[in-house]
């Protein structure tokens, strides 16, 4: 009995040795494209969104509301490394809660589906020091130029 349980392993771990090989065969097998397992599709990017009326029409989401937002500009729309939405810079001017000035402060926007998620300051070694900003016009701004044009 103990040289069936023998055998009956060597069997067991012959086979799934065997089987083992079928996923690196397949890649390489010269068989035709429409029999090999297809690698699944990476997820469509969503087009780049419009970061600019993004934060006008958000700008609590970014910047708390004792802050005082001035001068706000935001870089270009870039790919998430992480997913398929997006990340932008926003910078602005800000004043603290009992109205010092606390200079530009920048933070990085988290967009995903057309609406800012999430968003954090960035440090020294983050690539929002060196982007290219453009200002942001303020919703008051944006909705009259819009109701005064024919």
């Amino acid at each position: 009995m103990g040289q069936g349980q023998v055998h009956l392993a060597a069997l067991l771990a012959g086979a799934a040795l065997i089987l083992s090989g079928c996923g690196l065969a397949d890649s390489h097998a010269v068989w035709p494209e429409a029999l090999k397992v297809k690698a699944a599709e990476p997820a469509p990017l969503e087009m780049p969104p419009d970061v600019k009326r993004l934060v006008a029409g958000k700008l609590d989401s970014v910047f708390t509301a004792g802050s005082q937002p001035t001068h706000v500009r935001v870089s270009a729309p870039l790919h998430d490394p992480r997913g398929t939405g997006w990340t932008a810079c926003v910078r602005a001017e800000l004043t603290s809660v009992i109205g010092k000035p606390l200079g530009t402060q920048t933070y990085r926007v988290f967009i995903n589906e057309g609406s800012i998620f999430d968003r954090r300051q960035v440090g020294a070694d983050d690539n929002c020091v060196t982007e290219t900003y453009e200002p942001v016009e303020s919703t008051v701004a944006v909705e009259t130029q819009r109701t005064t044009k024919p």
